[in-house]
């Protein structure tokens, strides 16, 4: 099931494009634009602007990933005939989930030359925070998992893929900055409270390099609860 779903990104434009655009996306900002992300003008080396930015282009290219999952099967009829072969609704649900999960993988694994870049940037050559960095890409691909199991819930709403790439954006928006602002508008005593409901204070926690196992049973918890929607969901259809 995985494989067929890398074979169905890959057969088309979109697993290409949203690799490309992610990758270039990316390279602009960090090393073009003449903005405060630009490594260059920043004056010092460090990542803190790729794993600002990953996050909010996230929200906008998972969705785009995932909004065919099942809005695609529905819409052409071809739901019915996978789900009458000799697998689970949960195989299928998590087929599709690793699927995407995957090439969000392989999209990541370019930005590595970032860190070579970072690394011989550095004054001394070499003076990178690792441990923060790799705490960084492990909440990056905690927070692709939840945004992931997101789309996927969405896309078995409507045949219309629009909608569910609209529905996943916005959700994943609100679960991974709407508690932060909430929390910046209210006083001081609920915020940290408010603050942990959303993504962006637990992925924050992680990029400072302290692998908290709080952090992870969240996230974890959030895949979870949308990919077993999506099983009830795709259970009805």
């Amino acid at each position: 099931m995985i494989q067929k779903e890398l074979h169905t990104f890959f057969s088309s434009p979109i697993g290409y494009l949203v690799i490309a655009l992610f990758v270039i996306l990316n390279g602009l900002f960090l090393f073009v634009f003449e903005t405060n992300f630009n490594i260059l003008n920043a004056g010092f080396a460090d990542l803190n602007s790729f794993f600002y930015l990953t996050p909010w282009l996230f929200i906008f290219l998972i969705p785009a990933i995932t909004m065919r999952s099942f809005s695609d099967e529905i819409y052409t009829g071809t739901i019915e005939i996978l789900k009458t072969k000799p697998i689970s609704d949960l195989k299928i649900t998590l087929g599709k989930y690793f699927g995407a999960l995957l090439l969000i993988c392989i999209a990541l694994t370019p930005t590595l030359i970032y860190v070579f870049s970072v690394y011989k940037l550095g004054n001394p050559v070499g003076n990178i925070d690792f441990a923060s960095t790799l705490g960084s890409y492990i909440g990056i691909l905690f927070l692709a998992s939840a945004f992931v199991a997101i789309g996927l819930f969405t896309s078995t709403f409507s045949k219309n893929q629009i909608v569910a790439f609209l529905t996943a954006s916005f959700i994943s928006f609100i679960i991974y900055y709407g508690f932060e602002f909430i929390a910046n508008s209210v006083s001081s005593t609920n915020a940290y409270q408010i603050q942990n409901f959303g993504m962006y204070a637990h992925f924050q926690n992680l990029s400072r390099g302290l692998i908290d196992t709080r952090d992870i049973v969240y996230f974890v918890s959030i895949t979870v609860f949308f990919l077993e929607l999506t099983h009830l969901r795709l259970k009805r259809i």
